[in-house]
């Protein structure tokens, strides 16, 4: 039986101009996944991230911090762009003018992230629950479903290559965990949202898989922070 290790990016920019950036922290939290998963002795037989650069960045600053034996190469860095995150930016855009007419200070909250969190996660939530419903599909935007199919994409191109014995890696986000959810324990997509906002930064999620078939394993396990004991290092964006 082989297995696919979702994990998730370390902490981004969260409310900077430019989300797509590890901060500090991120890269922390990253060093300790790949500290923790050497003293566990897990090797990957393969390394899959997408192509976001928090995505990339968390996953060479954890296999940097993962022994090999000398004759032993770490495996390369493959880049398949069905493990991106959706555009988040996007879905709130196309559905700002809707938004407004129940949330008036919605831009300004949108536009201030970092200093309206909790405002932040209310109008966020709302605007995701019209976009995974299908009901009210914008032009030119990417449909849950369109997301799903991406997804699913991926994940079947992971299994057609797989050993049946593989490890494999796969830097990932959060949304794009959920849509692994969804697919494999067919949970509404709504509900999969619900376990998505719980997703820490690289927190590993374990499928295992015979041949085509597919099982969750684990899922958001962060012990490798939890063991530092610095509730800092626990975070969600």
């Amino acid at each position: 039986m082989g297995s696919i290790y979702l994990i998730r990016h370390g902490q981004a920019s969260f409310g900077a101009e430019n989300y797509d950036v590890l901060s500090p922290l991120g890269f922390q939290q990253s060093a300790a996944l790949g500290d923790y998963l050497d003293q566990l002795g897990v090797r990957f037989d393969r390394c899959v991230s997408g192509e976001l650069n928090r995505q990339q960045d968390t996953a060479r600053a954890t296999l940097a911090r993962m022994g090999h034996h000398p004759t032993d190469q770490p495996p390369t860095i493959e880049i398949d762009s069905a493990f991106n995150e959706f555009l988040a930016d996007e879905v709130i855009r196309a559905h700002m003018a809707d938004l407004l007419a129940v949330e008036p200070d919605a831009m300004q909250i949108f536009g201030n992230a970092s200093n309206h969190r909790a405002e932040f996660q209310r109008l966020f939530s709302y605007v995701i629950g019209r976009w995974v419903s299908g009901e009210h599909e914008k032009e030119g935007l990417e449909s849950w479903q369109s997301f799903i199919d991406r997804v699913q994409g991926g994940l079947n191109r992971l299994l057609d290559q797989a050993s049946k014995k593989d490890r494999i890696a796969v830097f990932t986000s959060g949304g794009t965990i959920t849509a692994l959810l969804q697919l494999i324990i067919g949970v509404p997509p709504i509900k999969a949202f619900e376990l998505n906002w719980q997703i820490v930064n690289t927190s590993l999620s374990r499928l295992t898989f015979r041949n085509q078939d597919v099982a969750l394993a684990s899922f958001n396990s962060h012990v490798h922070l939890e063991l530092l004991k610095n509730p800092e290092l626990v975070t969600y964006r």
